[in-house]
């Protein structure tokens, strides 16, 4: 394992992290402020509680999976697709670096900076509600795998996108609309019927769902379902990824 071009990638990831403080840092935080004003606040005041919780700490999860998901998604395909863009990327693919060797230092980058943001929203969270996260081993396992898939879907996606404009359109037209339908600022339970039946072919509802469990021991799908589903899309990407390498799609271009 060449340790030395993991890190390598991973610092130069890192660095460009912290060069864009602004849209990598303040922005998820200052939207998730909107976010408590608008949803906890306004809607707060019509909705007391949502299962016994109040209504502000448990839109906290669901605000802390959606800016995971899209910084995961975000980072790790500019960070890909940059390289790509430039041609440097074939520097790389010159180097004594195996695609394993490449992925961990992209991934582990965008996973990495995706964790650092998420933790800034629950620190925020607390400034407007009062929380109590019950399964906090559980909570940086699902926040962990999470940000590790959602990185390798991005890091798809930014071999996959030939623009620019093509980087934002699944997060902006899938994911995006995925999270705000998969119970987000809602549960399922508050659904009619049918719809409750409907919701749970959404697969961005098993990671709400998960992670709400660790804060509140409440949840919409059995834990071990949420576990299942994140593991398996994880071990979906890993795939995916692996055969992009073996046979050059998108890559020798």
């Amino acid at each position: 394992m060449n340790w030395r071009a993991i890190g390598a990638i991973y610092r130069f990831e890192m660095t460009r992290f912290f060069r864009t403080i602004y849209q990598s840092i303040l922005s998820p935080v200052l939207s998730t402020v909107l976010y408590f004003v608008v949803f906890g606040a306004a809607i707060g005041g019509r909705i007391d509680t949502v299962e016994g919780i109040a209504y502000g700490a448990f839109i906290v999860p669901g605000l802390v999976m959606l800016s995971v998901l899209q910084q995961s998604i975000a980072n790790a395909s500019f960070g890909i697709y940059f390289p790509k863009f430039t041609g440097t990327i074939f520097e790389l693919f010159s180097a004594p670096v195996s695609f394993f060797e490449i992925v961990m230092g992209f991934v582990g980058a965008a996973a990495t900076k995706s964790l650092f943001v998420a933790v800034l929203i629950i620190a925020t969270s607390f400034v407007f509600v009062d929380l109590h996260i019950v399964h906090p081993i559980w909570a940086m396992v699902f926040l962990i795998l999470t940000a590790l898939s959602f990185s390798l879907l991005g890091f798809i996606l930014g071999i996959w996108a030939k623009s620019f404009e093509q980087l934002n359109i699944v997060p902006m037209l899938v994911v995006t609309p995925l999270v705000f339908l998969g119970g987000a600022f809602y549960s399922a339970a508050m659904l009619p019927g049918i719809w409750q039946v409907v919701v749970k072919f959404n697969p961005v509802l098993y990671l709400i769902s998960g992670f709400r469990w660790a804060f509140f021991d409440v949840a919409d799908v059995p834990v071990t379902l949420s576990l299942a589903a994140i593991t398996v899309f994880l071990a979906l990407c890993l795939a995916v990824i692996g055969w992009i390498f073996k046979t050059g799609w998108r890559l020798k271009s």
